[in-house]
């Protein structure tokens, strides 16, 4: 996206890749975008295919005590939320990019980065095995939550806030009719669950598990009972059908600051990560290329600085809201496994709070959706 950006602009840029353009777009990934990270698909000009086949929700379902209540985004923000797989929003991107003729490199190795407090320079192997150095005004270290960019930022200038989760997330790809035609967040005495779609035929699904736990234990029948105890009840039932994939994610809370140093920008998981029950990892990221291209764009047409210098701070300032609102759906809806009947009843008196509050169910809308006026 951020080399998109740049080349409408008319600022070259490489984007260099260790994985293969065929690897990226088959690794499936759910995909809630925002309706910020929507328009910057569409009005920048990558696709309006999100628009064509991406399911518009305007509004989720929180399940407690058996009982669904809806959160209406458009009645509350007016906003809504899009449904389109994290895989479709690359391939929309790749495509752009190749049809703009755009320098991507794909399945490189060996690469290194050096003086990013002067002239930043890169080298790595590319797919035809000659080795390649480039100079460059700028990186940016968007390689995700495993970066090796970011440890090029100097231990004594960087900070790094981290939680861990106590439970992780059991997913499941099944071959079945929809249950819901939105999503279903659940919370249940014996843990969370996630009702999700994908296609008219195949469903994305989670519920709450230990983070160790292995995959290989789990039969259909097995899975599907323990949805059916989180989520069915009070005339609602699941659909079911044979179980295509299942995995184990585990997640996490992070940010590093700054998201700069020198001439190296981070971006993306390379920055932060966020438990996945808030839908914010993807707009994060296109948030920050976003606030970062208004940085650079600024610097090649007028050759100042402030943007670029505020860059840290303005991506931080949306990054933290967000890992406000992941943690607090995240606590809200998980069932720790030491929970008491306090711990229990307080989560429930929570849930009924938000539910039963216009202020309160107008407070998750905002944020799910996306907060309007951020940089």
């Amino acid at each position: 996206m951020l080399s998109h950006l740049l080349a409408k602009a008319g600022i070259e840029s490489t984007v260099i890749e260790i994985r293969s353009h065929q690897e990226i777009g088959q690794t499936v990934r759910a995909g809630i975008l925002e309706h910020g990270s929507v328009n910057l698909l569409v009005d920048s000009g990558v696709s309006d295919r999100v628009l064509r086949e991406g399911d518009r929700h305007d509004g989720i379902e929180l399940r407690f005590n058996g009982e669904s209540h809806r959160i209406d985004f458009q009645d509350l923000v007016g906003e809504s939320v899009w449904l389109y797989p994290q895989t479709d929003v690359f391939l929309d991107l790749a495509a752009r990019r190749e049809a703009d003729g755009g320098d991507v490199r794909y399945s490189v190795t060996d690469t290194s980065i050096r003086a990013i407090e002067s002239n930043p320079k890169v080298w790595f192997t590319g797919a035809d095995s000659v080795d390649y150095e480039l100079q460059a005004d700028f990186i940016i270290g968007a390689d995700g939550s495993r970066s090796q960019t970011r440890s090029e930022i100097p231990e004594a200038r960087r900070k790094r806030y981290l939680h861990e989760y106590p439970f992780a997330w059991f997913g499941i790809l099944a071959e079945a009719p929809r249950s819901s035609d939105e999503l279903i967040y659940a919370n249940s005495p014996t843990g969370f669950a996630l009702i999700s779609q994908r296609t008219e035929t195949v469903q994305r699904m989670y519920f709450q598990c230990d983070p160790n736990e292995d995959v290989q234990n789990w039969s259909d029948d097995r899975i599907w009972e323990t949805f059916r105890s989180r989520v069915n009840g009070n005339g609602f039932e699941l659909k079911e059908g044979p179980v295509l994939d299942k995995t184990v994610l585990k997640f996490r809370s992070s940010v590093l600051t700054p998201m700069r140093h020198g001439n190296l920008f981070l971006a993306g998981d390379a920055a932060h990560t966020v438990p996945p029950t808030g839908a914010k990892g993807l707009n994060l990221a296109l948030h920050d290329v976003k606030v970062l291209f208004e940085g650079l764009d600024s610097f090649y047409r007028t050759g100042h600085t402030g943007l670029l210098d505020a860059y840290s701070d303005h991506a931080l300032d949306r990054v933290w809201k967000a890992q406000q609102f992941s943690y607090w759906m995240t606590s809200m809806l998980h069932t720790p496994a030491n929970a008491d009947g306090f711990s229990s009843a307080r989560q429930l008196g929570e849930l009924n709070s938000v539910v039963s509050s216009r202020h309160g169910r107008a407070y998750l809308a905002e944020a799910y959706t996306g907060w309007p006026g951020s940089r």
